[in-house]
């Protein structure tokens, strides 16, 4: 029995304002919901006419107003620009306004090129040094109330605002140094395998390394898996290229709103180069079987406890169908 949640970037299609976006975002949940989908996160992504989640924590509270008993969570907060207690003071507030329904996933990219980070700095003299062990660790200290006696901040976890409720945290990662956080502070991991894939060894480590924070905590681990599915392979594949030709302009520094699946297709042909740089990259596309069969397999390959499905594609109707075929075709082996 494999649980199926979903990553959404808020995509901004060309032709589409944010505002849009946005509201697409929260109609997705709402979908998603109604569908049995178990969690439903919301990125972080700055400076961008390509994805307009800026600030997860204000839409996952639009997205748990509008829906009804799914868990809602950030995919992820980027800790590395703000303080452990305002994050944690946000999402306590949450916790308090949804009971049992806030996740926390955190991470240490930037979600945005360098420069913007530097303006997402209070102080923009240098770049920020790496702190996100330390962070992590008081933040969690804060949600939990454990901060050390001679701690001098230990008064405010007694302070949060949604007071006794709390969300539940998770660390997004895909290297070695993220499984390395989420094991030693006994927290569930979710690994990005749309951002690196094959990464089996990071996932038993994770296990092999997980140390319970509480008694009866276990190793968690969610496996976010890049997915289009659509009634034909052909079909998925076409609207799988918007994506591609988007991140092949990211790469080349430049930002652009997601764009209709003839123009990607084209422009795609004319360049075969891109083909080839997006070749490492694992993209579970095509009809239900298809997907079906593919997604099993990393489930398999992983011993995941739980999928997240993501996607960026131009039509928003095109999406909504997408995440209904994809657990129409596992409910077999969906929760």
């Amino acid at each position: 029995m494999i649980p199926l949640s979903v990553l959404d970037q808020t995509p901004i299609p060309e032709g589409v304002t944010p505002a849009q976006a946005l509201a697409n975002s929260i109609d997705l949940a709402r979908h998603c919901e109604a569908l049995g989908y178990q969690r439903f996160w919301l990125a972080e992504h700055h400076a961008s006419h390509a994805l307009a989640g800026a600030a997860p924590e204000i839409l996952i509270g639009a997205v748990a107003a509008a829906t009804g008993h799914i868990r809602v969570g950030s995919g992820g907060v980027m800790l590395p620009h703000y303080s452990p207690l305002k994050v944690a003071e946000q999402f306590s507030l949450l916790a308090g306004l949804h009971p049992g329904r806030i996740d926390l996933g955190l991470g240490r990219a930037p979600g945005s090129d360098q420069r913007t980070a530097i303006a997402l700095q209070q102080d923009r003299r240098q770049y920020a040094p790496n702190q996100f062990p330390e962070a992590l660790a008081e933040l969690i200290g804060y949600l939990e109330n454990t901060l050390p006696a001679d701690h001098p901040f230990r008064a405010y976890g007694a302070t949060l605002p949604g007071l006794p409720h709390a969300p539940e945290p998770w660390v997004l990662g895909s290297s070695p140094d993220s499984v390395a956080f989420a094991a030693d502070l006994g927290l569930p991991y979710c690994l990005a395998d749309f951002i690196a894939p094959r990464l089996g060894a990071l996932a038993a480590s994770y296990r092999a390394r997980f140390t319970p924070r509480h008694e009866g905590d276990n190793a968690r681990l969610m496996v976010a898996v890049w997915t289009v599915c659509a009634d034909t392979d052909e079909q998925a594949q076409r609207l799988a290229a918007p994506a591609r030709m988007m991140f092949a302009h990211l790469l080349m520094g430049k930002s652009i709103a997601v764009p209709p699946p003839d123009v990607a297709q084209a422009w795609l042909a004319d360049r075969p180069d891109v083909a080839r740089t997006f070749a490492s990259r694992r993209v579970v596309a095509g009809s239900p079987a298809t997907v079906r069969a593919g997604l099993l397999e990393i489930a398999n390959e992983y011993g995941a406890d739980e999928l997240m499905l993501v996607n960026i594609l131009h039509g928003h109707e095109d999406r909504k169908r997408s995440y209904t075929l994809a657990i129409e075709a596992m409910q077999p082996v969906a929760a």
